[in-house]
């Protein structure tokens, strides 16, 4: 409604309803007016009904939209199904062209306006988070390990004769796939091993940068957020090697923004030492659908390096998803899911100790790990030579969590071989050959209530009264057949 379509209105019913309704409008024009000038993420999240007035008007600016437009092109954003169309709120054309991911479409000024709205308050989202050095960054629609592939792709463009990736063993397939993907060679450095905590080793980081040709080396990959024991990787040594002979750093990054100390300690490599690009996940940090990818960096050349060699378009719909949340959420509810993580990490390491307590068992110490936390499934009968405590029956305690209704909980013994491609490694999912302790794992992510953590304990609890009457059950059997 203009001024004009105003005008008419008041000849039809009082003035007095119709500017009353008029500002009811002006209030949500109002909104959108503050986001195209200060293009950030709203201190206070918009409704509904806002985000979808927004979203409809965006849709109109796009050609598959126009009335009367008669496209002869061979791609004019046809949708078949309502449905779908409903789904991506008419929004056909994705995003960026042949030659650069992010630039902007002639035939799609709304969605082009998406894109470069969710690019600004990304940067905004990650700043919030604690990174303040980052200048630029775009939203990929791919998953992490394939983000991550795609800026090996992109760094190889500087030194195509590189062919070794330096990276911190994480026994996690996707970052160690990414490397291998792109047809690198990674060159694995294990953990050392600090107490409870296994740690980076940055001799032997320093090892490896003397005695390989720098430009036979394409980069190093840090990890920051890890399953516990494994700490995030120490990024501020790593950054400061990294700088000291001349190796680029790509921070595999998959969900700690949700971290104010694994974002700190990022702020703080990035000003004392050399980080080139960092990749987190959508979905396990902004309360997304699985499918997106933040690739940021305190260089803006470095993230340009990425969007054009991204090859085609590219979906819209992690992106939109993006867009919506952040509207949704704002400034302020976003400082609040952070902080109310950081709560309940303490609240689960609390609640996990008093459990593992009354069975023999402890949390492992791993105090520098701000989201993972690892609690012992050691053998509850150490004084019973004849008691064969296997791998099947660690990982049983998982299973039994699992058909409770427990998800995300990963048990790890001492025997699981596995390989991911050439690379065989002796204790899978332990991130070293040997750990002396079996364990499981639980983690406080963003979104998580204490009501939740509640209910996993009363589980657990329960799991673990079963789970030790058959381990006796076992032992006495064996016993019963000696």
């Amino acid at each position: 409604m203009n001024e004009k379509n105003f005008e008419y209105a008041r000849s039809l019913i009082p003035a007095t309803y119709v500017n009353q309704g008029r500002d009811a409008i002006k209030r949500r024009e109002n909104l959108v007016k503050d986001l195209l000038t200060h293009r950030k993420i709203p201190e206070i999240g918009w409704d509904d009904q806002s985000i979808e007035l927004f979203l409809n008007d965006l849709s109109l600016m796009d050609s598959n939209n126009f009335l009367g437009n008669s496209g002869v092109g061979e791609r004019e954003g046809r949708i078949a199904s309502t449905l779908v169309a409903k789904r991506h709120f008419y929004l056909a054309h994705g995003i960026g062209r042949a030659g650069d991911v992010a630039a902007i479409q002639p035939k799609a000024a709304g969605s082009s306006l998406i894109c470069e709205l969710t690019r600004k308050m990304a940067v905004d989202f990650i700043q919030t988070c604690g990174i303040t050095e980052v200048k630029d960054c775009i939203v990929l629609p791919l998953a992490t390990g394939m983000s991550i592939s795609m800026c090996l792709l992109s760094l190889r463009l500087n030194n195509p004769t590189a062919k070794y990736v330096i990276w911190f063993r994480v026994d996690q397939k996707t970052c160690l796939k990414s490397i291998l993907t792109t047809g690198l060679e990674p060159i694995i450095i294990d953990p050392v091993p600090e107490g409870d905590e296994l740690n980076t080793n940055l001799g032997a980081l320093r090892e490896k940068l003397e005695s390989i040709k720098r430009e036979e080396i394409l980069c190093i990959i840090p990890t920051t957020s890890v399953f516990a024991p494994r700490l995030p990787d120490d990024i501020v040594g790593v950054s400061k090697l990294a700088k000291e002979f001349s190796v680029p750093v790509i921070v595999n990054n998959a969900y700690g923004l949700q971290s104010g100390a694994t974002c700190k300690a990022i702020d703080r490599a990035i000003r004392v030492g050399r980080i080139d690009m960092l990749v987190s996940s959508t979905d396990k940090n902004m309360l997304v659908p699985v499918g997106g990818a933040l690739v940021y960096s305190p260089q803006s050349g470095m993230v340009d390096l990425v969007r054009k060699n991204y090859p085609g378009r590219a979906s819209m719909s992690p992106i939109l998803d993006v867009f919506i949340t952040l509207l949704s959420m704002g400034k302020r509810e976003l400082r609040s899911v952070l902080k109310e993580r950081e709560d309940c990490y303490q609240y689960l390491l609390d609640r996990l100790g008093e459990v593992a307590g009354r069975y023999k068992q402890r949390v492992l110490r791993t105090p520098r790990n701000p989201i993972s936390i690892a609690v012992t499934l050691d053998n509850p009968f150490p004084e019973d030579d004849s008691f064969e405590y296997s791998d099947e029956d660690i990982t049983k305690f998982g299973a039994m969590l699992y058909t409770r209704g427990v998800s995300g909980s990963r048990c790890v013994g001492f025997h699981n071989k596995k390989s991911v491609g050439k690379y065989e490694f002796a204790n899978y999912g332990g991130h070293t050959d040997h750990y002396p302790h079996a364990y499981f794992t639980s983690a406080a992510a963003i979104g998580v209530k204490k009501e939740e953590i509640d209910v996993f304990i009363d589980r657990l609890e329960k799991n673990w009264k079963q789970y030790q009457k058959d381990l006796e059950k076992k032992r006495q059997k064996k016993e019963t057949q000696e």
